[in-house]
């Protein structure tokens, strides 16, 4: 089976000779969620940009389902795949039902997943709690079943049992439908518990790789690296 999501030396960057991203390899199987992690200005943000099809990549390539994608985001949308960006994507003038019907997704696949929204159908997107804006995000992404989900800082300013709730959809949607998950989180040690893979960039590079039981072993190397990059001038994301 092929990877839902692969990179081969994938360089991205903003200006001409300046990358952020350098010759990045990595890949998300069905089913599995992976972790990138890394300090900020570790490129985290600008790969994510280029996997959606967001920002073009300088070299290298992108494949989904095996097949090499140069599209834009709209198309990779409809080809299986959802991006969870770091700002929330709720519409506030909506409700919360109007909102998942704009995402298009199945409204029984969203409450599946996160049934105390069924509750706050009828409020207005700007009328719910962050945390209840944040759980209708990726209901609305995951309600669509999309056989990739690429999600960057689901958890950001968000109390920890909301959190713990919202990467406990996300491994539910991998484990129950098959979705390959590629999640950027701040929360380390919350997301190697639910993980299955990981990827820890600094300085735009993988710095270290290995499965989620390996990290977890390497848990002070992998702090060490936020503190290291949290002390170097990098203009990344």
């Amino acid at each position: 089976m092929s990877p839902v999501l692969e990179t081969r030396a994938l360089t991205v960057g903003y200006q001409p000779g300046l990358p952020v991203v350098k010759e990045l390899d990595l890949e998300v199987e069905p089913g599995q969620v992976v972790a990138l992690l890394g300090p900020n200005g570790a490129g985290k943000t600008t790969t994510m940009l280029a996997l959606a099809g967001v920002l073009p990549p300088v070299s290298g390539s992108v494949l989904i389902g095996g097949e090499e994608t140069t599209a834009p985001l709209h198309v990779r949308a409809r080809q299986g795949l959802a991006f969870v960006t770091e700002e929330r994507s709720v519409l506030m003038g909506l409700t919360a039902a109007e909102n998942l019907r704009v995402g298009g997704c199945d409204q029984a696949e969203a409450l599946a997943l996160f049934p105390e929204l069924e509750k706050r159908l009828d409020l207005r997107g700007g009328l719910l709690s962050g945390g209840e804006q944040q759980m209708l995000t990726l209901a609305r992404a995951l309600g669509r079943r999309p056989r990739l989900l690429l999600a960057d800082e689901l958890s950001m300013g968000l109390a920890p049992m909301i959190v713990t709730r919202l990467l406990g959809a996300v491994r539910d949607a991998a484990r129950e439908r098959g979705t390959g998950v590629l999640l950027v989180e701040q929360h380390v040690r919350k997301v190697l518990g639910i993980a299955d893979h990981v990827y820890v960039m600094r300085r735009g590079e993988i710095a270290m790789a290995g499965t989620a039981a390996e990290m977890r072993g390497r848990i002070g190397e992998i702090e060490d690296s936020y503190l290291a990059g949290a002390q170097a001038d990098a203009p990344r994301r």
